[in-house]
């Protein structure tokens, strides 16, 4: 058996609902030798023993913090155990496909490239649309402001309609839910800023990337599902309003804007906060009769020890 030239690290996104699901796809459709680190990020306690069980199973690195964590703070935990050429980083709501990393990895190896991509499909009752197919960032100054343009490709397109304009090329950014990249590459831009906790890493790894003179590609033979929370388990709340709260986009955005000298009044900052709003308020439509009780009764309260996720 061949020495594995990749690591894939497994990182919470915004819930935990998907754990089973996302590291089933990884063993059923991954066939070159790999290793396996998995940031288990405080799940709730039926999530963590199944993580746990998997982990003896298939001899796989279990890390689990005894705290919620970002998905940059998840992935710096795990850069300190990566030995391998390449590192593939996973948000733990991803489901690949068939020859997924092959396609990433020989992408790679013919264009030497630093980064590369697959492209990521947001699965819905209907046909799959596009969630991520690379684009472009653009720095621009108006009026001695500096603004940043982020153009994404066929973003929320059908992917059978567009599939057969998908091309390997050179792109400018990436989603970090599935990402392979050469493990030297951090040895030139560092880790992974956890000041950014809920806004623009991916588009933060990108310019760094590229401040460092690496390339970025997409391989549009590399397929990737990501499961968009539209429902929430009870179970993930506590997590789910950490992770989007109000106080960490704030810094995030503000740490964004001063690390790329963006103007305050930059219109990505603007569509960018419109965006992180919705995602916030969507997936609690359907419990919004489930917890009217404990609005209605005055007398209740929230425990503080259930956001510890227990």
């Amino acid at each position: 058996m061949s020495y594995p030239k990749v690591t894939l690290v497994v990182v919470p996104h915004e819930c935990f609902q998907y754990t089973e699901e996302s590291l089933e796809s990884i063993y059923k459709y991954t066939n070159i030798p790999f290793k396996l680190i998995y940031i288990d990020g405080y799940s709730p306690k039926k999530v963590r023993q199944y993580i746990e069980t998997k982990s003896q199973e298939k001899g796989f690195r279990l890390i689990r913090t005894d705290k919620y964590v970002s998905s940059n703070q998840a992935r710096n935990i795990a850069l300190k155990y990566v030995d391998t050429e390449y590192v593939v980083f996973l948000n733990n709501d991803v489901l690949v496909t068939a020859g997924w990393l092959n396609k990433l990895m020989h992408c790679s190896q013919e264009t030497n490239a630093s980064v590369v991509s697959p492209v990521c499909l947001q699965l819905t009752s209907e046909k799959p649309r596009v969630h991520s197919a690379g684009g472009t960032l653009e720095f621009q100054y108006k009026d001695g402001s500096l603004d940043l343009f982020d153009r994404r490709l066929f973003i929320k397109k059908s992917f059978e309609q567009v599939q057969p304009l998908l091309k390997r090329h050179p792109t400018q950014i990436v989603d970090l839910g599935c990402v392979l990249v050469r493990t030297a590459i951090f040895s030139q831009i560092g880790n992974f800023d956890e000041s950014l906790m809920n806004f623009a890493q991916d588009i933060d790894f990108s310019l760094s990337v590229f401040a460092a003179g690496g390339t970025i590609y997409l391989e549009p033979e590399s397929i990737v599902n990501y499961l968009k929370t539209t429902e929430l388990r009870l179970s993930d709340i506590p997590y789910y309003l950490l992770i989007w709260n109000y106080v960490w986009k704030c810094k995030s955005i503000h740490h964004f804007q001063d690390k790329w000298g963006l103007a305050k009044n930059a219109k990505f900052i603007a569509d960018a906060l419109q965006e992180l709003n919705y995602s916030i308020s969507l997936p609690f439509q359907p419990l919004k009769e489930l917890i009217k009780p404990f609005y209605d009764n005055q007398d209740s309260g929230i425990n503080p020890r259930v956001f510890k996720g227990s």
